[in-house]
């Protein structure tokens, strides 16, 4: 599907997602050794030429987050020092997204140095998927391709044909994400008001919205501890809700995340692999995981042949709401 000139290579976070994307351009996956120095230093060599080839890097910075992040920085630094010709890191999820901010004194914005390390690596461009916020592309000295998983998510939800619909926000700052949801399913919209306690609890206070006797619909970013998820299913459930189905892009599934879920009145949860699900959360028998290797693959081959990465939602059926 691509010219001669390009070649993808992957880290050691996610090689399957990598393979998957490799599928679908029809390309064989750039070749390296990554291999750890006794001290656990980090070394990568490169098997295949990228002197003047357009270059991508498949790497979530994911747990372990600081070992995957150094893994992209130097594979970057590498790919710089052996004449690629242009380097795209790309970042299914990106993170440290949520230290985006000083909510406190003496603390720092760790997304912005992680931004300024990635760039300084080497990077020309980065392509990311559902980053926390909007907000962190402009962090980037460099151009960020910012992608949505709603398509890959709309697609599958439609599948399922649910009746008496309602998506819930499962909190405010979620609102005009189940919006858009709510339009694009043909549903109905609820919010749900939360005050977050500490930092893994949160108590949901009030719905806005009808979910007696309806199917509902919750779509995050991410589910890392499933704190807020878990408690809005309970809320909605105890305000007569009938199906509960929760999705996020991003499937942390961090600390309690496993028993919670677990313990919720969750019919069905669905993530999409730009995150290896860990072992213990494969074990959930309701749990979906889609696959975001089309998704990313169609925008680097049209970063790569320098074409509008909007319009190519058109093809996956749902408009763009980041990217101009």
């Amino acid at each position: 599907m691509l010219n001669n000139p390009t070649i993808v290579f992957s880290g050691s976070s996610n090689p399957s997602l990598a393979e998957a994307i490799c599928t679908y351009l029809n390309l064989e996956l750039g070749r390296a050794d990554i291999t750890q120095f006794p001290d656990g230093e980090k070394h990568i060599g490169l098997n295949s030429d990228v002197r003047g080839r357009d270059v991508f890097v498949v790497q979530s910075t994911c747990t372990p987050v600081d070992e995957n992040l150094m893994e992209l920085l130097i594979f970057l630094d590498c790919l710089r020092r052996a004449s690629a010709a242009r380097i795209t890191a790309v970042v299914p999820y990106f993170g440290y997204a949520r230290q985006d901010r000083k909510d406190a004194g003496r603390v720092p914005i760790t997304a912005k140095l992680i931004a300024n390390l990635i760039t300084s690596a080497g990077a020309d461009r980065v392509l990311s998927i559902d980053l926390h916020a909007n907000q962190l592309q402009g962090f980037f000295d460099i151009p960020v391709d910012h992608l949505t998983a709603e398509p890959v998510m709309v697609r599958y939800l439609s599948q399922k044909r649910l009746k008496d619909l309602t998506v819930v926000a499962p909190d405010v700052g979620n609102m005009k994400t189940a919006s858009r949801y709510a339009s694009a399913l043909g549903a109905e919209l609820a919010i749900i008001h939360k005050r977050r306690l500490t930092g893994q609890e949160v108590s949901c206070e009030e719905i806005i919205g009808d979910v007696e006797g309806r199917n509902i619909v919750m779509v995050d970013d991410m589910i890392s501890t499933a704190g807020t998820i878990c408690g809005a299913a309970k809320m909605v459930k105890e305000r007569g809700a009938k199906k509960i189905v929760v999705g996020a892009t991003h499937g942390v599934f961090a600390g309690p995340a496993v028993e919670r879920l677990a313990a919720a009145p969750i019919d069905e949860i669905f993530v999409t692999d730009t995150i290896p699900v860990h072992e213990a959360a494969r074990q959930m028998k309701n749990l979906k995981i889609l696959s975001a290797a089309s998704l990313l693959g169609e925008a680097m081959r049209r970063i790569h042949s320098n074409e509008s990465l909007s319009s190519m939602f058109q093809q996956f059926g749902k408009s763009n709401p980041f990217n101009g």
